[in-house]
């Protein structure tokens, strides 16, 4: 699963080239347009609240839905950034640098195994994980994907793990096993409910001193943007710190990416460690 990078701006659509959908996407690193023509925006956020839980009331049809969406895209880079192919080298340098940050920190992380989550066809993977782990696991819902990211990841021998096809609603990492688990523009397709549990179980997997970095979309308001194009929500932040809260999770460390269109919604990658140290 990934999720659309844009948003739209003083509420009109936004088709962007390498999409394959007529009505706007959304994107993780995702993007710093706000909304998209499905979305429910209005001044009274109560009203907005009640279209996101709507949307998300019925949770086997929205990951029906995500998952007959990105049937339809294609592999490539440009496909798993819905167009923004071209921001790919920037999101990375990011992500590099975030990364290093969290090395200087004590107790740091190890450099054994990662978890790249929502992996798509392992363009993270291949660029910021796999070089600096021994090891790295896949978990992607679309099998389509999960295949390519085989053939693009090949080269990199034994230190591709285990390329797991599985939603992140159902998927259970093993205990103990992940230094890192990477999530990018992925959680915006989980329920309020699966991204706290998700979050548990990913708490059960890491390593002593490992993290969870997440890297998403958020809004810049108090709204929930809804895209029922692809079964997604962009939240905003302060909501995530909610989800975190209710997951027993503290941030370590948060930092907005720099350098992205402007049309993109604001960009936050979050390091996270279990309220309560294992």
């Amino acid at each position: 699963m990934r999720t659309h990078l844009w948003k739209k701006i003083d509420g009109a659509g936004a088709n962007h080239e390498g999409s394959n959908s007529t009505n706007t996407p959304t994107d993780v690193t995702n993007s710093p347009i706000e909304a998209d023509n499905n979305n429910a925006r209005c001044e009274n956020g109560t009203e907005c609240s009640t279209a996101a839980e709507d949307v998300l009331a019925d949770s086997e049809s929205y990951y029906n839905n995500a998952k007959k969406y990105w049937s339809n895209v294609s592999p490539t880079v440009d496909g798993m950034l819905g167009g923004f192919g071209s921001i790919s080298f920037i999101d990375i340098r990011g992500s590099e640098q975030f990364l290093k940050f969290l090395y200087k920190q004590k107790p740091a992380p190890g450099r054994k195994r990662a978890l790249d989550c929502g992996a798509g066809i392992g363009r993270i993977s291949k660029n910021l994980l796999l070089p600096l782990f021994e090891q790295v696991d896949l978990v992607e819902q679309d099998e389509h994907f999960c295949q390519t990211a085989r053939t693009e990841l090949a080269d990199f021998g034994s230190k591709l793990g285990t390329v797991f096809n599985a939603g992140l609603q159902d998927f259970v990492p093993e205990p103990g096993r992940y230094d890192i688990i990477w999530a990018q523009w992925v959680l915006g397709h989980l329920t309020d409910e699966d991204t706290v549990r998700f979050l548990e179980r990913c708490t059960n997997a890491l390593t002593r001193g490992g993290m969870i970095v997440m890297k998403e979309n958020f809004t810049t308001g108090d709204v929930v943007d809804v895209d029922r194009t692809d079964s997604s929500v962009t939240r905003p932040l302060v909501q995530m710190k909610q989800l975190l809260k209710q997951a027993n999770m503290r941030v370590v460390k948060e930092q907005r990416q720099t350098s992205f269109p402007k049309e993109l919604y604001p960009v936050y990658m979050l390091a996270l460690r279990p309220t309560v140290k294992k």
